[in-house]
């Protein structure tokens, strides 16, 4: 009998590295499971309109359960400090920062990470907006060990969940979390006695799906009423798709397409008023704005905006 082996599931020395919302039902699934000896996570922020300086979630849940907690500014600075823990094992997800090959060089057992795309299918930050931007079927969660390049470790073991036309970024972010945790939870006692598969991922088959910058939000009406619906889905609860009303930002929540072509109409007008939104002329035809939100005001049923608009029909939105 192969006692190291038995020891090594038993307790391994584990350290979790994670940062926003996502990641929270990761590490309480395997704090559920296994003892964590440290938690690293980005430095606190400040957040909202307040400025009011607070830690992010997953310091949170180190404080909690009384976990030391590791917040470099820079992942470098901590190096030290995590080699003197000795750890046989460092699981990332969502962290936010590239880790060196000084780092993936400590844990024994390697460092693995909890990626929420179908690998090679979107590497990057921002996995789960792309997913509906970019007009995915499918998507779903990849165990893999990191290596230096972005997300191009060797794949451990994925899952996959449908794209549902309802859903959102958020929707889905929910559903994938809750995924990551499960396919950890799943795939952790292979790693730990050394029976798990790695699987190299096809470099012809990568795409990515990098942070959501400023320029994402803007929606074009000269682009489908399809790609329109998906960037404000895939853009929904944040940041928010936009556009521009009467020289004001007005953000887009909801929406959805019509049969109507409105040929004589230009991308941006709006081309008519309905029970539950108002029309507005794309490429190909037409989407309704059904949620809105204007800078400064909270988010309002597009019926409502009408209400307080006259003569909206024949507007043009940039």
């Amino acid at each position: 009998m192969d006692f190291d082996k038995i020891d090594i599931i038993k307790e391994p020395t584990i350290i979790f590295m994670g940062t926003p919302e996502f990641s929270v039902p990761v590490l309480e699934g395997l704090l559920s499971k296994y003892k964590v000896r440290a938690i690293v996570t980005q430095p606190d922020k400040p957040v909202g309109r307040k400025g009011e300086v607070k830690p992010s979630p997953i310091k949170e849940v180190a404080l909690k359960h009384d976990i030391l907690c590791l917040q470099p500014a820079k992942i470098k600075d901590a190096l030290q400090e995590i080699n003197v823990l000795e750890p046989d094992l460092i699981i990332t997800c969502a962290y936010g920062q590239i880790l060196p090959l000084e780092l993936l060089l400590i844990p024994r057992l390697g460092c693995i990470n909890v990626h929420a795309s179908l690998l090679p299918k979107l590497r990057g930050g921002a996995p789960i907006h792309h997913a509906i931007i970019d007009g995915y079927a499918k998507t779903g969660v990849t165990i893999m060990y990191m290596a230096e390049a972005m997300d191009a470790g060797d794949i451990i073991t994925a899952k996959e969940i449908p794209v549902l036309d309802e859903d959102t970024a958020s929707s889905l972010h929910d559903k994938l979390s809750v995924l990551g945790r499960d396919l950890l939870l799943q795939t952790l006692p292979s790693i730990l006695n050394g029976t798990n598969k790695r699987i190299k991922q096809d470099e012809s088959e990568a795409t990515y799906g990098f942070n959501i910058k400023r320029e994402d939000e803007k929606l074009d009406f000269n682009k489908t009423k399809r790609q329109i619906v998906n960037q404000v889905r895939g853009l929904n609860a944040w940041p928010g798709a936009y556009c521009i009303f009467e020289d004001k930002i007005m953000k887009v929540w909801k929406c959805y397409r019509t049969d109507n072509l409105f040929e004589l109409a230009f991308p941006g007008q709006i081309t008519a008023l309905y029970e539950d939104g108002f029309g507005v002329k794309v490429s190909n035809g037409e989407v309704v704005f059904t949620e809105i939100q204007l800078a400064g005001k909270g988010k309002m049923k597009a019926r409502d905006f009408i209400n307080g608009h006259h003569d909206l029909v024949g507007k043009i939105l940039k």
